[in-house]
């Protein structure tokens, strides 16, 4: 008898935090989980995340994305449209650079300017659109 009263004495307290835990759990899930505070923090980290990205973009975009690893010799220097699916592009290949005409199944060069033409037309300053324009004619020639 001693020790069926020892045992009970011994599990009384457990019972009763068994029974103190439930009562959380179940105030826990007396809650609404979409109650108005949950939406607001919700909507709060949304519009971190997407903003975050958005800055991101504007970064990369700002400040030209990746640095160029593996390009090789060749870069562009500028473009310009001709028509809708025409363009004339200025590439750089080392001190020599290119005017390419590029349309739809063909690539074509128009003129090769030596770094001595280069640099006689930039320090005219005249724009691409002008060498551009003097660069066909020469061509039409």
């Amino acid at each position: 008898m001693n020790r069926i009263l020892i045992t009970l004495f011994l599990l009384l307290p457990s019972s009763l935090i068994a029974v103190e835990e439930d009562s959380k759990t179940s105030a826990r899930l007396a809650e609404l989980p979409l109650d108005s505070s949950h939406l607001a923090n919700t909507a709060a980290g949304l519009i971190l995340v997407l903003a975050l990205i958005v800055g991101l973009a504007w970064i990369l975009r700002r400040f030209g994305g990746l640095p160029a690893v593996g390009k090789g010799v060749v870069t562009i220097v500028g473009g310009i449209s001709l028509g809708a699916r025409e363009r004339a592009v200025l590439l750089q290949v080392g001190e020599t650079r290119l005017l390419v005409g590029v349309s739809p199944g063909r690539v074509q060069t128009l003129h090769v300017l030596s770094k001595e033409e280069w640099s006689a037309a930039v320090d005219g300053n005249p724009k691409f659109e002008q060498q551009l324009d003097a660069a066909l004619k020469e061509k039409q020639q």
